[in-house]
């Protein structure tokens, strides 16, 4: 006898961790058309430690987000 949660082909489960994968954040920054500005402010606060010295990229994404609503 099987036990449960063993029938489960590779396809199923690759696409079960996919789908626990992508951040639901991401996927709505995506679909605003926004995700450009707001990878570039991500890399800029990284880089900085300090969102205050990102200040021309917080900008742009708060613009485009703007445009977008």
């Amino acid at each position: 006898m099987a036990r449960p949660g063993h029938g489960r082909n590779r396809r199923s489960l690759e696409k079960d961790e996919d789908e626990e994968g992508e951040d639901p954040v991401d996927a709505m920054i995506s679909r605003t058309g926004c995700a450009a500005q707001h990878w570039e402010l991500q890399e800029c606060m990284a880089a900085q430690q300090d969102w205050r010295r990102c200040q021309p990229q917080v900008q742009a994404f708060r613009e485009c987000m703007a445009r977008r609503q």
